[in-house]
């Protein structure tokens, strides 16, 4: 079956403007009537499907169906590539594209090029996946009788996207033949989706098969370190880049900078901003960010003035790094004349984060009558952080009735949360009212809430070891138990007495 439409239609189905005519002596090089009869039809496919990508790259699914529709009453058929551009519309555009995947799928289906055609039952199965229909995709993909890598690496990325990890990994084992692109799409997936010791894994696996990364596996790498504090990871990946062609990309360097900053590695992050040839606004924000959340408040500041002073525009990002800076200074005078030049002078709209910051501002200074009016009067509903932020305050200050009356707005926005009820718990122990800390615990024990066991992690060679208080599951346990009791035994000797804490506690791990 050919897959394009007839270079040389008959006079039957020929419109009239492509009828044969004699070609004038000033045109030569089309003397053959046959040879400027058969470029016709081909100069129009391209065009119709010129048009109808424009409007596709547009994001006017629309606009693009309706140009197909013309296509057709034009009597021009279409061929692989223009289904192939409606159904990446259709993918990178789910939202706008309705049923338009669904019809055109019919339609291909009609002409058989959904299993004779890799590109466009590919392009299918991207459609399908990208819309959140992956058991459609399956069935797409199964159908195919002519799959190649890119068909297996857009089945493993359309699960992936749609969170059925078993599934990708299956289907990852199957391939008949894998390419960097393959292990990008389970290790980006991973990584994305927040499994971040899964996306580190699957790096191991990828470097001892010997497949050489590209610079989005190494980002999504970093992204995992940053998350995990991974940092001897991190280091190693750094001295990879140094050795590859992408270590100038400035991606890769803005991920080194927030894996650094996240590491609590703020002169190696220093180290890498300054050595950037390049710089983009998030390189900027990035650094700016990294000083500010490791309380380095003053050259936060110092950063965020030298941006501008480089000519680039501080955004919403650049704003809350110098309002997070200035509230671990406990600036907040400073703090508060920033939040005015954000709105007055560049005309950003405060999001949820600034005014959390505000908040922050204020509770970590002990004016909480000033925190809990900015939240009073927010243009949105505040989330868990930014009462959170309050709620610790009170317990600093020993603010009860402030306390209970965000813990009832917190328990509104997430009744099945057990940090609010301990905190307030740990509010009513604080001050000594040991009948109020029974009584919420008795109504966490009424509501089937139970404390969530907080863990503390620690990388040795490269693997993150995860513990909760008394756990013993670990493969090492024995051995690790015994240097506890030597460290405690070196404590003791150096005259270390442990500190004895009276009442109950309710404290996370």
């Amino acid at each position: 079956m050919s897959l394009l439409p007839a270079l040389t239609p008959t006079s039957a189905t020929q419109p009239n403007h492509l009828v044969s005519r004699q070609t004038p002596k000033t045109q030569p090089i089309f003397s053959n009537p046959n040879h400027q009869i058969s470029l016709k039809p081909l100069d129009h496919i391209v065009s119709w499907t010129s048009s109808i990508s424009r409007h596709c790259r547009a994001g006017q699914i629309s606009e693009a169906a309706s140009e197909f529709t013309r296509m057709r009453l034009s009597e021009v058929e279409p061929n692989h590539i223009t289904f192939v551009t409606l159904l990446s519309g259709c993918a990178d555009f789910p939202l706008k594209s309705g049923v338009l995947g669904v019809l055109i799928h019919g339609y291909v289906c009609k002409l058989g090029l959904d299993k004779e055609n890799v590109m466009v039952g590919t392009a299918l199965v991207e459609m399908y996946a990208k819309c959140g229909h992956v058991k459609v995709a399956k069935l797409v993909f199964d159908v195919m009788r002519v799959k190649n890598l890119v068909s297996w690496n857009t089945m493993v990325d359309g699960y992936m996207r749609n969170g059925e990890y078993e599934k990708a990994v299956e289907i990852f084992d199957e391939m008949p033949q894998r390419d960097v692109i393959s292990w990008t799409a389970l290790i980006n997936g991973f990584a994305r989706r927040g499994f971040h010791e899964e996306a580190l894994d699957w790096f191991r696996e990828m470097m001892i098969f010997g497949v050489k990364p590209d610079y989005v596996v190494i980002i999504a790498v970093l992204t995992a370190c940053a998350n995990l504090g991974a940092l001897g990871v991190g280091l190693w990946i750094h001295r990879f880049v140094l050795k590859q062609s992408f270590r100038d990309n400035v991606r890769v360097n803005n991920s080194l900078i927030d894996m650094y900053s996240r590491c609590g590695c703020i002169e190696l992050a220093r180290e890498v901003f300054d050595k950037m040839q390049k710089r983009t606004l998030v390189s900027w924000n990035s650094i700016i960010v990294g000083f500010a959340v490791n309380g380095f408040a003053e050259e936060a500041l110092k950063y965020f003035d030298s941006m501008q002073k480089e000519g680039f525009k501080p955004d919403g990002v650049s704003f809350t790094g110098a309002l997070t800076a200035c509230s671990h200074a406990g600036l907040v005078d400073e703090g508060l004349r920033y939040f005015g030049i954000m709105k007055r002078v560049y005309r950003i709209s405060p999001r949820i984060e600034h005014f959390g910051c505000i908040v922050d501002l204020y509770s970590r200074a002990g004016k909480l009558e000033e925190a809990l009016d900015v939240i009073e009067n927010m243009p949105m509903k505040p989330n868990e952080v930014v009462l959170g932020s309050l709620l610790a305050a009170c317990r600093n200050h020993g603010d009860i009735s402030l306390a209970e009356r965000i813990v009832k707005n917190l328990v509104a926005l997430d009744p099945g949360s057990d940090s609010n009820y301990v905190l307030l718990a740990n509010i009513y122990a604080a001050v000594g009212r040991w009948e109020g800390a029974s009584k919420v615990r008795r109504r966490m024990k009424a509501l089937g809430i139970q404390k969530k066991p907080g863990f503390s992690s620690i990388e040795i060679s490269g693997c993150v070891h995860e513990f909760v208080a008394g756990d013993k599951s670990h493969l090492e346990t024995e051995c690790i138990y015994k240097m506890l009791e030597l460290l405690c035994f070196d404590l003791l000797l150096s005259g270390y007495a442990p500190e004895i804490v009276v009442g109950e506690s309710h404290e996370s791990d």
